[in-house]
Formats: C-alpha cells, sequence, structure tokens
C-alpha cells in the first residue's frame, strides 16, 4: 500500500504492518500498530501527521476550517484574533479565531446571532480558524478522531469542538523545480499547442 503523510506532503510505500514486533497482515480500526515505510526519515514525519491511502482521500494539509465551538471556562472574552492552542488527535498547534461568524444554540443548533463581536463562557458558535502551522484536520462527519478538538490557554481547556467544513491545500506543481524546464521541453516539441503569440 502506498501512503502519502499530511502535512509534510511525503508518499512512500509500507513494508510491513507490526503489533508488538509480531507482523500482520491488515491492521483494523483501534488497533494500535506500527508500520515500516521505504526511504523516510524519522526527521521527515513528526508527530500530528496523519498518513493514509495515496490513492483514496489523501490527507491533506488544512489552510483554515470552519468549526462550531463552545466556549467553557474563559475569563473574559473571545473575539476575532485570539489564538489559543488547538489539541486535535496528537496535534498540538496555535490556531487563530479569524472569524466569528454566529453564536448559536448549542442544543439546537439555531442561529441566534450573526457575526458577533467576542464570545464569552456558555456561548456556541460557528466559527473560521486557521492554524498557525501546517496541520491535517477533517470535518467530524468524514473521520470523527480527525475533527473534534479542545482549546487550550492558561493551563486550561477554554473550549472544545467540532469540525464542519476544512479548506485544503492544493498540491502545487511549481514546488518541482524541473518543472519549468519540463514545460520548456515539451513546448518545443509540441509548438502547435502553444497558446498563439500576440
Amino acid at each position: 500500500m502506498v501512503v502519502t503523510f499530511a502535512p509534510v506532503n511525503v508518499t512512500t510505500e509500507v513494508k510491513s504492518v507490526e503489533m508488538h514486533h509480531e507482523a500482520l497482515s491488515e491492521a483494523l480500526p483501534g488497533d494500535n500498530v506500527g508500520f515500516n515505510v521505504k526511504n523516510v526519515s524519522v526527521k521527515d514525519v513528526h508527530r500530528g501527521n496523519v498518513a493514509g491511502d495515496s490513492k483514496n482521500d489523501p490527507p491533506m494539509e488544512a489552510t483554515g476550517f470552519t468549526a462550531q465551538v463552545i466556549i467553557l471556562n474563559r475569563p473574559g472574552q473571545v473575539s476575532a484574533g485570539y489564538a489559543p492552542v488547538l489539541d486535535c488527535h496528537t496535534a498540538h498547534i496555535a490556531c487563530k479565531f479569524a472569524e466569528l461568524k454566529g453564536k448559536i444554540d448549542h442544543r439546537s443548533g439555531k442561529k441566534l446571532e450573526d457575526g458577533p463581536k467576542f464570545l464569552k463562557s456558555g456561548d456556541a458558535a460557528i466559527v473560521d480558524m486557521v492554524p498557525g502551522k501546517p496541520m491535517c484536520v477533517e470535518s467530524f462527519s468524514d473521520y470523527p478522531p480527525l475533527g473534534h478538538f479542545a482549546v487550550r490557554d492558561m493551563r486550561q481547556t477554554v473550549a472544545v469542538g467540532v469540525i464542519k467544513a476544512v479548506d485544503k491545500r492544493q498540491l502545487e506543481l511549481a514546488r518541482s523545480p524541473s518543472l519549468p524546464r519540463k514545460l520548456r521541453s515539451l513546448n518545443e516539441y509540441y509548438p502547435q499547442y502553444l497558446p498563439p503569440q500576440s
């Protein structure tokens, strides 16, 4: 099987899957396993990275996400620009509350107020969040373990939330240093496909 690690975007082949140093033919959800991969250094993969099937919905870096949060125990107010530490799966990354989209009733989900200026303890809201460093998350409806989080500040949990939607970074072909050279050589061999010069 070929796997991709996000957000570092490393793709490699799995050589073996092991549990307690014994080889397994497959791992099932809930199994605590290790796996050996080809040509990947320990320095290439870090805590908080997510591995997934490269061919079937591979994990990708999130540039931002929309979440439903409940403020639990925050002295003062939470407003746009607040950047606490977010704990999601094994990642611990500072995330900024970019926009407070609306206050909601935490039981029914009914919208109470559009674009509030601040949130206080006990409030539930829909917010847009932006991670401070590369991070991989998913919507709770697609992958529950990767779609819920706790918000920490001043050594305590100040909010909890579930991710509703994720903005994923599209892979950029321009990262390949050889791409311009390849395009130039393709253009030389296939000039009929070039746009007309004005």
